[in-house]
C-alpha cells in the first residue's frame, strides 16, 4: 500500500524521495562525496532527472551498499535527462581549501551538464552563485530528493573507483576498503610509510602531531 504526500511516499520497505525540490522543469541535484577523506581528490555529480521518474532503491549514497550504488549508478546515467561528474585533485584542495574545492567540483559537474539547469539543489549548507541560476542549499538534501541523491551516488561510485585503481599503485593504504577516509587502518599506514603524492597535504593527516615527509 502507497501513501502519498506532497514530498514522499511509502511503501513497505523504504521511504521514497522527492522528485525535485523547486516548481521549474529543468532542476538539477548536486551533491560531492569526498570531503572528509585524508587522501585523493573530491568528487561531484549534477543529476538532471526526468519528471517521470521513480526508482525505490534511490537514497543516500551513505546509506547504500557499495553494491546497490554500483546497481543503481548505470540506471541513473541511463535515464537521466542529464548528468555529469568532475574531479578536484588533492592539490587544488590544498591551494584552495576543501570547501571551496567542494563548491568547485559541484561547479564544474554543472558545467558539464548538457543542459542549462533552471534551478540547483545543493546538499549541504554552502554553495556560491553559478552563472546566477537560482539554487537551494539542503542539509542532508540526498535523503530528501531524487536529483541530489542521484548526484550523491554518482559522485561517490566515480569516486571510489578512482581510489580503488590508486589502490592499484599504493597497497599500503588499503584504499580499496578505505578509499583515502581516516580510518585507524588508513592512519596506521601513514604513520609507517609517511605520506604518498595523493594525500592532502593541508590535513591533519593523523592526530598527533608527527612531521612527516610530505
Amino acid at each position: 500500500m502507497l501513501i502519498v504526500g506532497p514530498l514522499l511516499f511509502l511503501n513497505r520497505s523504504s521511504i521514497m524521495l522527492a522528485l525535485k525540490y523547486s516548481s521549474f522543469e529543468i532542476e538539477a541535484g548536486t551533491d560531492e562525496a569526498g570531503r572528509g577523506c585524508l587522501a585523493g581528490p573530491v568528487v561531484a555529480g549534477a543529476v538532471i532527472l526526468p519528471p517521470d521518474f521513480n526508482h525505490p532503491l534511490l537514497n543516500d549514497s551513505k546509506q547504500l551498499s557499495e553494491k546497490k550504488r554500483e546497481f543503481l549508478r548505470p540506471i541513473i546515467e541511463k535515464e537521466a535527462l542529464a548528468y555529469a561528474v568532475a574531479f578536484v585533485d588533492q592539490g587544488q584542495i590544498d591551494e584552495i581549501n576543501i570547501l571551496n574545492a567542494s563548491i568547485l567540483a559541484m561547479h564544474n559537474s554543472l558545467d558539464r551538464l548538457g543542459l542549462v539547469p533552471e534551478f540547483i539543489v545543493v546538499d549541504g549548507n554552502k554553495f556560491k552563485n553559478y552563472k546566477n541560476i537560482p539554487h537551494k542549499t539542503i542539509v542532508k538534501g540526498d535523503g530528501k530528493f531524487l536529483n541530489i541523491a542521484a548526484a550523491s551516488i554518482l559522485a561517490k561510485t566515480y569516486r571510489d573507483e578512482f581510489m580503488f585503481k590508486a589502490h592499484q599503485n599504493h597497497p599500503e593504504y588499503h584504499w580499496n576498503r578505505n578509499k583515502g577516509y581516516p580510518t585507524s587502518e588508513h592512519r596506521q599506514a601513514i604513520r609507517e610509510f609517511g605520506s604518498s603524492p595523493l594525500h592532502r597535504k593541508s590535513f591533519k593527516l593523523l592526530p598527533e602531531q608527527l612531521k612527516l615527509d610530505l
